[in-house]
């Protein structure tokens, strides 16, 4: 039998190096090695107990967590799980963490002493497995240092698009999801429809911050929200996607029906409709993430003809949504995170091409 993963839980609050070892130690993979106040007691605390993977809240006294989380990724490198505030405030210090080079993160609840902390729980517990099995290199695939950000062009009218183009992603999303819209031109053709794996409150936040590094237009969609050549949008979390064909143009449509692979947003319902409504029209691309959501409804779109996009395995943080539909099937092509927005414009000028010949 393999050992247990040995984690380290910080946090300032004493309710709360409690509860999060109580919960965690109910997998018996899973080992609290110890737990710290806040971040200057880390380096020591990493010396002694030699953990596999850290959980670390960001709002701490002293030595604050996005300080820690430096100090940790300069001198040890071990992955961090940030356990992050449901707020603004939260959010916005959350996305920064992940920049600097946390592997992911969890929102906890307002009240610590709610029944939500059960499904925190069950989520911290799978992200540390995930986060103890991921080769080094790969926590830091994100934005390179330097990259040049485009000019937003000033686009009054956008028309419609060529090509709608779904893409399902999770662990390891916010970053590789910058870098690629960063490298799509602002007069792309094609429209984007995304699907994060991320919790409500986030996602918001997440679309902006995407909006000021792209020359694209990316906003947080909200039901009815065209998609338009140029313009990728967002799904809310806790919220499904679909994409329609509708008489005023297309558009992506919200609701708010059951969980489907334990996941709302989910990518399935997002694929699922791509084939569906556009057929060989459609381009659908897994990223990096967790688990299987995703993987069966690619399978639909490559049979109605759409393109299949899977990241290949190097780039990924987590080779899980990626690997399922590979080891299936249903992936026509295996890209790099650096390949992908050549791969997808390569798909919408062919296509731009055609329709101007016809």
């Amino acid at each position: 039998m393999s050992r247990p993963i040995r984690v380290l839980v910080v946090d300032d609050s004493a309710l709360m190096r409690k509860l999060i070892p109580q919960l965690l130690e109910r997998d018996g993979s899973i080992e609290v090695a110890g737990t710290a106040m806040d971040g200057s007691f880390v380096s020591r605390k990493i010396e002694e107990l030699r953990p596999d993977v850290i959980t670390l809240d960001l709002e701490m006294p002293r030595m604050d967590g996005m300080e820690t989380l430096r100090e940790i990724m300069r001198t040890h490198r071990i992955p961090v799980i940030v356990v992050s505030a449901y707020s603004t405030q939260g959010a916005s210090a959350t996305f920064k963490a992940l920049s600097v080079g946390a592997f992911d993160f969890v929102a906890k609840p307002r009240d610590a002493a709610s029944s939500r902390m059960e499904e925190i729980g069950s989520e911290l517990i799978s992200k540390i497995k995930a986060a103890a099995q991921t080769k080094l290199p790969a926590l830091y695939t994100g934005v390179p240092a330097g990259t040049a950000r485009p000019h937003k062009p000033l686009v009054k009218h956008r028309g419609a698009p060529n090509r709608i183009i779904a893409i399902g992603i999770s662990t390891g999303g916010p970053n590789a999801l910058q870098y690629l819209l960063s490298q799509l031109p602002g007069d792309f053709p094609a429209a984007l429809a995304i699907v994060q794996h991320m919790p409500e409150g986030f996602t918001e936040m997440f679309a902006r911050r995407l909006d000021e590094c792209c020359a694209l237009e990316v906003k947080e969609a909200q039901s009815g929200d065209l998609l338009l050549a140029g313009r990728a949008l967002i799904c809310p979390g806790n919220r499904h996607m679909r994409v329609r064909r509708m008489p005023m143009g297309d558009m992506v449509v919200l609701s708010d029906e059951e969980r489907v692979n334990g996941h709302r947003p989910s990518v399935d319902v997002l694929f699922r409709s791509l084939a569906q409504e556009y057929g060989s029209q459609g381009i659908a691309a897994l990223m990096t993430g967790m688990g299987e959501d995703g993987a069966d409804a690619m399978g639909a779109v490559r049979k109605a003809g759409g393109v299949t996009i899977a990241q290949n395995e190097d780039s990924c943080v987590v080779y899980g949504m990626p690997r399922a539909a590979v080891e299936r099937g249903y992936a026509s092509r295996v890209v790099s995170l650096d390949a992908m927005a050549n791969t997808l414009q390569a798909q919408c000028v062919a296509e731009r091409a055609r329709a101007a010949k016809d």
